[in-house]
């Protein structure tokens, strides 16, 4: 009995050694399969960029767009971010900013800088939210509204938008963002290319150590801040060859919360954002696609890489690591609750392809990669693990991740260039292999955490982040 015990045992050992390589060999393999079509993508963009000039086409046929705006606390920036919004090169567009029950001089900031007044204005409520408290109109720009309602958190805030916004499209951005000028210029256009688009995104940047001035950036740079620069090179992963990949196969689930635009009858025919969800950007996007699906509807939804928005990331570990288990949430919740896509026959490349890879690597990818990490190296600290089974381990996990955020940056130097100093591509591509010893193992036990507190169904509310403000105080 002993020896077939020991015999069990060590098969056990052996199967799981092979379970924890063979996941990340398809984990990272199925990364580089992305990277592979979005390079493709990436150069059919930038010869068709090439043909048509550096500038941002203008055809003078652009649908008018009302740019939603949820703030909740946000005094330190808002005045500079709704002055840049303001300033856009577009045809014809509104802001609307609604001040989500602020508990701050928000409300009072935006009085103040815009010489806002009071505008008795009947609101739909095609979509639900809370009571909207109050309409502002400027005095000094005809195309600003602010609502003041009761908070009902950010997926409220932007029902609210939806039903006082004029025109048919809507682009939402977060109050801590900044447009580049000509932004809405690029992420409309496959809404002139092909009628049946319902939503477009744009690449989101970090904007740390970058000089701002008038809520406009200048010059993009590295900040000073380890974490931030972590974070330059996760966004370049995420959105280059992420959901760059995913775009020509209709299979986009994710558009930034910080940066979308979207058709707004389709959007109201969902039933708008969900607020019983922190991840209510993501969640849409999965319930627009199975929504057309289900009906059997002809739509598109749309990543580019040109559009850019630029954030503030944290640079704390509480505050990133909060907004970190925040997403792995948001996507547990999104991807959960629209299983069916993913078993219907109409499910297509959404259901079909998408889901099971985010279900499988990203949902729940971070339990496997714990559980890989922990059974492996303490396997090899009492001995039931051999030296070569752990190196291999660790080429496939570690190695192939520094690859991956490599090639990351490669796509960046041969595209756009928005890091112009060598130095600067220098740093990050030194940034590029470093956070694979810590940081990514960190975010992993981060995005652990956000899945128990979908497990454990927590109460879920705004995201509170530190904010710098340096680049609104210019």
């Amino acid at each position: 009995m002993n020896v077939l015990a020991t015999l069990a045992a060590i098969d056990w050992i052996w199967w799981s050694q092979v379970f924890f390589i063979g996941y990340f060999l398809l984990l990272n393999g199925g990364y580089l399969a992305l990277n592979l079509l979005s390079m493709v993508s990436l150069r059919r963009y930038m010869r068709q960029r090439a043909e048509l000039g550096e500038d941002a086409p203008y055809l003078g046929v652009e649908p008018a767009v009302s740019v939603l705006v949820p703030a909740y606390n946000e005094a330190a920036t808002i005045r500079i971010s709704v002055l840049s919004l303001l300033q856009l090169q577009y045809p014809e567009f509104e802001v609307v900013v609604i001040n989500d029950g602020s508990k701050d001089e928000t409300l009072e900031v935006l009085i103040e800088a815009f010489e806002l007044e009071a505008y008795p204005e009947p609101l739909r409520r095609t979509v639900p939210h809370q009571e909207v408290l109050g309409v502002y109109r400027s005095r000094r720009y005809a195309n600003l509204k602010v609502l003041d309602k009761a908070n009902g958190g950010k997926a409220d805030a932007l029902n609210a938008g939806i039903n006082a916004a004029r025109h048919g499209l809507f682009c939402a951005v977060d109050a801590d963002s900044i447009l580049q000028r000509d932004s809405l210029l690029r992420v409309v256009q496959p809404f002139l290319e092909d009628e049946r688009t319902v939503a477009a995104g744009g690449t989101v940047r970090i904007a740390n150590g970058s000089r701002v001035r008038g809520g406009f950036l200048l010059e993009a740079g590295i900040p000073r801040s380890l974490l931030a620069r972590f974070q330059i090179v996760e966004y370049l992963r995420a959105f280059l060859f992420g959901r760059l990949g995913w775009s020509p196969m209709n299979a986009v689930l994710i558009i930034s919360g910080a940066f979308g635009l979207f058709d707004r009858e389709r959007v109201m025919a969902v039933g708008g954002y969900s607020t019983s969800t922190v991840g209510e950007d993501m969640e849409l996007v999965v319930r627009l696609h199975r929504y057309h699906r289900e009906r059997r509807l002809a739509y598109r939804i749309h990543y580019l890489p040109d559009p850019i928005c630029w954030t503030e990331a944290p640079e704390d570990l509480g505050t990133l690591g909060r907004q970190r288990s925040r997403w792995q949430r948001g996507l547990a919740e999104s991807l959960s609750r629209h299983a069916r896509l993913a078993t219907s026959p109409r499910g297509g490349a959404p259901g079909h392809l998408a889901w099971p890879f985010m279900t499988l690597f990203e949902w729940l990818g971070p339990l496997v990669e714990v559980g890989g990490y922990v059974f492996m190296i303490v396997g090899f600290s009492l001995g039931i693990i051999a030296p070569l089974a752990l190196t291999v381990f660790l080429l496939v996990a570690i190695g192939m991740g520094i690859l991956l955020s490599v090639n990351g940056l490669l796509l960046e130097t041969l595209s756009f260039r928005v890091y112009q100093r060598r130095r600067d591509m220098l740093r990050l591509f030194l940034v590029a292999i470093v956070e694979n010893f810590g940081y990514r193992q960190l975010n992993t036990l981060w995005r652990c955490r956000g899945l128990w507190q979908w497990f454990a169904r927590r109460k879920h509310q705004w995201g509170a982040m530190k904010r710098s403000g340096q680049w609104g105080s210019e």
